[in-house]
């Protein structure tokens, strides 16, 4: 799977502002920005992320997902840190 494909995905599922995601075709570090994470604890964020992808990794396209969670705010300040170059 294509990581335009799974921000996408992620986009649409979620309702996100903004994702990105970087890997290698098994190995995906995604990155997702809602004002949604702002009142949900760090494992609700992480199951939140993750429940739209659990079917591609099960099916074993995915073996591994790393995930950061920003609010918009946070994601401002904290981009150029966490962008790849």
């Amino acid at each position: 799977m294509e990581n335009q494909q799974i921000e996408a995905l992620l986009i649409e599922k979620l309702n996100l502002a903004e994702a990105h995601v970087t890997g290698d075709g098994s190995h995906f570090q995604v990155i997702a920005v809602s004002e949604q994470f702002e009142t949900m604890s760090r494992v609700k964020k992480q199951q939140y992320v993750y429940a739209p992808l659990a079917e591609i990794i099960a099916q074993g396209v995915m073996h591994a997902v790393s995930i950061k969670t920003f609010t918009e705010t946070q994601w401002k300040r904290e981009k150029l840190f966490n962008l790849p170059q």
